[in-house]
């Protein structure tokens, strides 16, 4: 014979398992599913609710926290308190990382097709100084040193797996091959590459 209902876990554990669960979620979530996500009855789960509501609001004697746990559109869902929000916007404005200038991704294309290639092999493609380039790629983990050339003492730089993230390949295999995409000037361009 099968027990069919479970014990009710205890109601700490219910919301050490709620927190968790509306740590993650993006969307409000219904006492319903809320209760299938941690296993326990939807009175439990309302009582939880109320509880962290509580909790977070300071009336169950702690501080009151920066966030809120609130009902919103049929569901619940933590969000950060109104009087928080210029500094969580400022907060996040700074944090994204800025775009790549056109010599930047110019250079990391080089890099990617090419690698591991040495600073100069890359400023002889470009027909530039590619030195404060190669530094900013280094400094936002997309390119690493690979190896030093023991003879010459060339450093020789390839990508990491930050670009591959960042691109959403697994492997640079993935990447188009750069003939089709160059007008007129594909004739030599691949013969440099490969050299």
């Amino acid at each position: 014979m099968t027990d069919e209902n479970p014990p009710v876990p205890p109601p700490a554990d219910v919301a050490r398992r709620l927190e968790a669960i509306l740590l993650i979620v993006e969307e409000p979530q219904s006492l319903v599913a809320l209760a299938t996500a941690v296993g326990a009855p939807v009175p439990a789960v309302r009582q939880a609710v109320e509880a962290l509501v509580a909790d977070y609001d300071g009336l169950a004697g702690g501080p009151r926290r920066g966030f809120e746990l609130r009902e919103v559109g049929g569901g619940w869902r933590l969000y950060v308190r109104a009087e928080h929000d210029e500094l969580v916007s400022e907060f996040v404005n700074t944090q994204a990382p800025s775009r790549l200038s056109q010599a930047a991704l110019e250079t990391l294309a080089v890099i990617a097709y090419k690698q591991p290639v040495t600073r100069g092999q890359v400023a002889s493609i470009r027909a530039v100084n590619v030195d404060s380039v190669v530094r900013t790629l280094l400094a936002r983990g997309l390119i690493a040193e690979a190896f030093t050339d023991a003879e010459t003492g060339a450093i020789h730089y390839a990508t990491t797996d930050a670009l591959l993230i960042n691109l959403g390949i697994n492997s640079l295999d993935e990447l188009p091959h750069i003939s089709p995409l160059l007008d007129g000037g594909a004739d030599g361009f691949e013969d440099v590459l490969r050299a």
